[in-house]
């Protein structure tokens, strides 16, 4: 079972997405909230599996909801739900500590397989996305956070992969191409989200210091 909690202003968005989720098998929605407030004071007590987010919510945006969700709960999967298929701010989203994003028009089947995706690690990105993913990292130089300084940098393998995405291949023809599995590429596309989410952390010490 894939317990949901799901983050959107719209009430009619919101309750059928509930809806959705509670009557398709393998899948329970745990909660509904209008906005990120009242779902940090609850996140921790319901422990979803997976978090489906709006990004822009009245008060506290999505993604500084996203940051304070992975500070407290750093195993949950979030998947943002937005009206944009693609935008800085989705990029920001995830690199705050998403692993997928879906539009809101998207069709039930759809969704649900975000979520189940979400769930089992992370969904592949959008050509964009990759394109702006590669941009980060051999523009930032981005260092780890644990204060040794080391740049935490893709592979040759992850860079392949996000140029094989940029050029618009399929997940399956990413595997194919690479010869390897669909389970194998869906961990490295947990560890590229994992080195985006190092980038956030590291952003926030440097403001700070």
């Amino acid at each position: 079972m894939i317990n949901v909690v799901v983050v959107e202003d719209n009430d009619n968005i919101r309750e059928g997405l509930k809806i959705l989720i509670d009557a398709a098998d393998g899948y329970n929605c745990l909660g509904v909230f209008p906005g990120c407030e009242p779902m940090i004071k609850n996140i921790v007590k319901l422990n979803p599996d997976v978090l489906l987010i709006d990004i822009m919510l009245p008060g506290m945006n999505g993604i500084d909801g996203i940051k304070k969700v992975k500070a407290v709960l750093p195993g949950i999967s979030i998947v943002v739900l937005t009206v944009y298929k693609e935008n800085d701010r989705i990029f920001d989203a995830l690199c705050a500590g998403a692993v997928g994003y879906i539009t809101k028009n998207s069709p039930p089947s759809k969704l649900l397989f975000a979520i189940h995706e979400a769930y089992n690690g992370c969904t592949p990105m959008s050509s964009n996305i990759a394109r702006k993913v590669i941009g980060l990292f051999n523009q930032k130089g981005i260092a780890n956070n644990d204060g040794d300084g080391e740049k935490v940098s893709l592979t040759q393998h992850e860079n392949k992969i996000l140029s094989k995405l940029v050029e618009g291949s399929s997940f399956k023809a990413i595997a194919d191409s690479l010869s390897v599995s669909t389970e194998v590429l869906q961990s490295d596309f947990k560890n590229i989200y994992n080195k985006l989410h190092i980038y956030s952390g590291t952003e926030k010490t440097q403001k700070m210091n």
